[in-house]
């Protein structure tokens, strides 16, 4: 059985959990990704938005055995983070908390598809705040799709739309940050600084930012 179908296992009490986890594990290239950079690492992870725990679970049977902790608005998904994959692992920490109001961490720091929920005054407050939390010679890990008008734009922003009507995430409208935008901070830091395309075999304008804190 592969990492996906081992961690997506998790939540096989729930069907429709389960079918999210299977899909989710199985077609997001960046699952796979994030556990070929982190494997090996000896740096604590912070990831922040968790979720249910999925990337949790799925660095786990992906050979990455570093601490873990998961940081989640939603209340309902943090508790079922902790019953269903805290649980079956050693070394993971999910809690309720915020983009904007961190706990005190260094480490890696992994930011998947929230930036957009945010306006674009936050979202570079999010970012400075997590680079704070990124140990010396540690790398924040950002996901977001580029508002770059391309057709894969367009497709997501239609995906974003059927997400909210389901219920599923909340919040208000999209806003998607152009490269410009997520590099400026950093820049200026003299962060170092790579950008890959992560869409996989999906339509989706998605992107991988790794920004390196300096030894």
């Amino acid at each position: 059985m592969n990492p996906a179908r081992r961690a997506a296992a998790h939540f096989h009490t729930n069907k429709f959990l389960h079918g999210y986890a299977r899909g989710k594990a199985a077609w997001d290239p960046a699952y796979p990704e994030m556990a070929a950079r982190l494997r090996g690492g000896a740096l604590p992870v912070l990831d922040v938005g968790c979720g249910i725990g999925l990337l949790a679970a799925y660095l786990r049977e992906s050979g990455c055995t570093q601490k873990i902790s998961g940081i989640e608005p939603d209340e309902k998904k943090v508790l079922l983070a902790r019953k269903l994959v805290a649980s079956a692992y050693g070394n993971l920490d999910f809690q309720i908390g915020d983009a904007r109001a961190l706990p005190e961490f260094s480490g890696d720091v992994v930011l998947l598809d929230i930036l957009h929920y945010m306006d674009r005054a936050t979202q570079r407050d999010v970012m400075e705040n997590a680079a704070r939390r990124v140990a010396p010679g540690g790398r924040l890990f950002i996901r977001t799709t580029f508002r770059d008008g391309s057709w894969r734009y367009f497709v997501t922003l239609l995906e974003e739309i059927f997400i909210r009507t389901s219920g599923w995430i909340r919040g208000g409208r999209c806003q998607f940050p152009t490269l410009e935008e997520i590099r400026a901070p950093f820049d200026q830091m003299k962060w170092a600084i790579t950008v890959s395309p992560m869409w996989g075999r999906t339509p989706f304008n998605s992107h991988l930012v790794e920004i390196r804190h300096p030894e």
